[in-house]
C-alpha cells in the first residue's frame, strides 16, 4: 500500500507512492507522454465499460426502459492508477518524530456519458443533472465510512489520467482533510466567529449588489468572478440557499444547477476556444466519524462550485509561495465573460 507522510512544519500530508520511480522515469518518454490525449474509442478505457476486463461497476444511473445497447447515463468505477486503496486500515504510525499512515481511501472515476467524446453540457440539461445527481451519491456513500474525512469530487483541466476525450469526472476521498481545504474551513470558521455570519453568504450579497463580477444568475445559484482570485477567469459558483454540504442538494436545485454550469462551461469553451476548463466542488467534511467536533460548520461554511480554464502555468513563486499574480482583472474577465454569447 501507498503511503501517507505529514509535513510537521506546514501540517500537510503527501502521499509517496509505493512503486517508487528512478531518474530514467522522469527522463524517458513514458513521462513526456503522461499527457497524451487518446481521443479514439478503441484506445479508451471508459469505452470498454461494459466489458469483463472494466473494474467493477460502484454505482451507476440506469434506464431499464431504454432498448439502446449502453442503458446507463453515469457509470462509477475505481480508478485504476489509485493512489489511495479502499481495502484495510489506516495503520497509524509514528517514525522518529515524523507521522505517517496507510495511503487509504477511495479513487473513483465518474463516467458522465455512455458515448465517447461527447461532454455532458453537449448532451443537455437533462444529461448534466445526471452528472450531478451521480456526485450526491457519491457523496453520501463515502461520508458513510468513518476512516474517511473528506471527499473531493473534480474534473481535470487537463489530461494527466491519460483517459482523454472520453467525459468524465473524479473522486477521491483521503483519510486526512487537505491543507489548502482546512485552510478554507478554519477562514471561514473565525468570519464566523467575529462576524456570526456565512462569508459567503456576505460574498453572495456584496457581488449582487455590485453587479460587475456576476457572469450569470438564475434561480437558485449565482456564478461570478471573486475578488481576489487565484488564476484569471477563475469563476465560483455559489447556491443561493445557504447550506454546507452538496449532498443536501434538492432535485429542483439539482436542474438548476445544470443550467448554470452548462451555460458557464459553453461560455468558457467559446471564449478561450479550445483551452481546457475543469472545476471542483468545494464540500463540508465528512462529518459522521466527528459530528461534535464540527459544532458551527453548518453555519459558517456554504459549498459552491470552482471553475477555471487553464490559461497559465503556475510560476515557482507562486506553488511556493500561495501567492498568486493576476494579468487580468477579475472586473475585466467578468465583463468579457458576459458578453460571450
Amino acid at each position: 500500500m501507498n503511503e501517507l507522510r505529514k509535513d510537521p512544519l506546514l501540517n500537510r500530508w503527501v502521499a509517496v507512492m509505493k512503486d517508487s520511480k528512478t531518474l530514467d522515469f522522469y527522463l524517458s518518454e513514458t513521462w513526456s507522454k503522461i499527457e497524451t490525449v487518446k481521443d479514439t474509442e478503441k484506445d479508451c478505457m471508459l469505452c470498454l465499460s461494459m466489458a469483463s476486463e472494466t473494474p467493477k461497476e460502484i454505482f451507476s444511473i440506469r434506464d431499464e426502459t431504454s432498448t439502446a445497447p449502453l442503458r446507463w447515463h453515469t457509470k462509477v468505477i475505481p480508478w485504476p492508477n489509485y493512489v489511495f486503496q479502499i481495502e484495510g486500515d489506516l495503520g497509524r504510525k509514528a517514525v522518529g518524530m515524523y507521522d505517517s499512515m496507510n495511503s487509504l481511501g477511495a479513487n473513483e472515476i465518474i463516467i458522465e456519458h455512455p458515448l465517447h467524446n461527447i461532454q455532458p453540457e453537449e448532451a443537455g440539461i437533462k444529461q448534466m443533472g445526471y452528472v450531478l445527481k451521480t456526485y450526491k451519491y457519491r457523496y453520501m456513500d463515502l461520508e458513510r465510512d468513518f476512516r474517511l474525512r473528506y471527499t473531493i469530487i473534480y474534473k481535470d483541466c487537463n489530461n494527466s489520467s491519460g483517459i482523454g476525450g472520453h467525459a468524465h469526472s473524479k473522486v477521491i476521498s483521503p483519510p486526512v482533510i487537505p491543507k489548502g481545504i482546512k485552510d478554507e474551513l478554519d477562514g471561514a470558521r473565525q468570519f464566523y466567529y467575529y462576524k456570526e455570519r456565512c462569508i459567503f453568504c456576505d460574498m453572495l450579497t456584496e457581488e449582487l449588489a455590485l453587479g460587475k463580477r456576476v457572469i450569470m444568475e438564475t434561480r437558485d445559484f449565482t456564478a461570478f468572478i471573486p475578488y481576489a482570485p487565484r488564476m484569471p477567469f477563475e469563476c465560483w459558483i455559489l447556491p443561493k440557499r445557504h447550506d454546507c454540504a452538496y449532498q443536501s442538494i434538492t432535485d429542483s436545485e439539482i436542474d438548476d444547477l445544470a443550467l448554470i454550469l452548462s451555460s458557464v462551461i459553453k461560455k468558457f469553451k467559446k471564449a478561450f476556444k479550445g483551452i481546457p476548463c475543469g472545476y471542483v466542488i468545494h464540500n463540508a467534511p465528512n462529518r459522521m466519524p466527528r459530528k461534535d467536533y464540527w459544532h458551527t460548520i453548518g453555519e459558517d461554511f456554504h459549498w459552491h462550485i470552482e471553475v477555471m480554464p487553464r490559461l497559465k502555468a503556475e510560476t515557482g513563486f507562486e506553488v511556493s509561495s500561495d501567492f498568486y499574480v493576476l494579468h487580468t482583472s477579475p472586473e475585466d474577465a467578468a465583463k468579457f465573460i458576459q458578453e460571450v454569447r
